[in-house]
């Protein structure tokens, strides 16, 4: 990894193969070597470079603990990328990082060759603006869950029925969640304290560049209407549903998720 001041903060980058540049951009709460178990492997092999990063909140990247907005997030991403030799690059994020991508899409269409949205939202509905909210509760009441509680709600949450009517991958699943499921950062608390009451379908008809949106069927957090929204917002945009995935579809059905990247990426 390499550390580079952007936008005022360090961030924690990598960079591996060579091609034209592709930039993943991880959700909440994660940090970007999360995309190394199968989307930078993928990508690499299909001839690309691909860059992986911790966005701010995530240390060794800046925590940013006095407050975090997408309009931060888009500049990190943006300076990133001229970082590397400027844009235009291929764009994709997962959840929030989605939500950077389209807003990066949005505001600087000249780092952006082509872009894809996986999770990805121009609003959120009641529930997960509740959700947020109970979660910013939990982290400053200093209420500590059992593991073994918090890793079957993180099961729960973002996982496919279809992965935990499997005993061996339910068993697997949650072992994962059991033993990385630690306390929140203060860093993951200033993202989550990111304002979720926004409503972006009007601003996204401006986006002109090729753009695909994928949902996953079993998405308890971002469902699949919203992220189809998104695609019926940008004329240029296509949409994808891959079946039998939870929120975090990347990882349990990795094959369908990058074929769908990789499709899109070479048309």
């Amino acid at each position: 990894m390499t550390v580079a001041t952007i936008n005022g903060i360090p961030i924690n980058y990598q960079v591996k193969g060579d091609g034209d540049l592709v930039v993943l951009i991880m959700g909440t709460g994660s940090p970007g070597r999360v995309w190394d178990l199968h989307q930078t492997p993928a990508l690499v092999a299909a001839g690309y470079r691909v860059c992986t990063f911790d966005n701010r909140g995530i240390a060794p990247s800046g925590e940013s603990l006095g407050g975090i907005t997408m309009t931060d997030m888009v500049a990190d991403t943006a300076g990133l990328i001229e970082h590397l030799g400027g844009g235009p690059a291929h764009v994709i994020g997962t959840s929030m990082g989605a939500r950077v991508a389209q807003e990066l899409t949005l505001a600087r269409p000249d780092l952006v060759r082509k872009a894809v949205f996986l999770a990805g939202h121009a609003r959120m509905d009641h529930f997960q603006q509740v959700l947020t909210e109970g979660e910013r509760q939990l982290f400053d009441s200093g209420v500590a869950l059992p593991a073994k509680y918090r890793a079957a709600v993180t099961a729960v949450m973002n996982l496919s029925p279809a992965t935990l009517a499997d005993d061996h991958s339910a068993r697997d699943w949650m072992d994962i969640f059991e033993f990385t499921g630690g306390a929140t950062s203060p860093g993951v608390r200033a993202q989550l304290g990111m304002d979720r009451a926004f409503d972006r379908r009007g601003a996204y008809k401006s986006i002109m560049r090729p753009c695909l949106s994928v949902a996953f069927a079993d998405d308890r957090m971002i469902p699949p209407y919203l992220s189809r929204e998104v695609a019926d917002c940008i004329a240029t945009a296509s949409f994808e549903e891959i079946p039998d995935a939870g929120h975090y579809g990347y990882l349990e059905r990795p094959e369908a998720v990058n074929k769908v990247l990789i499709d899109f990426l070479a048309k």
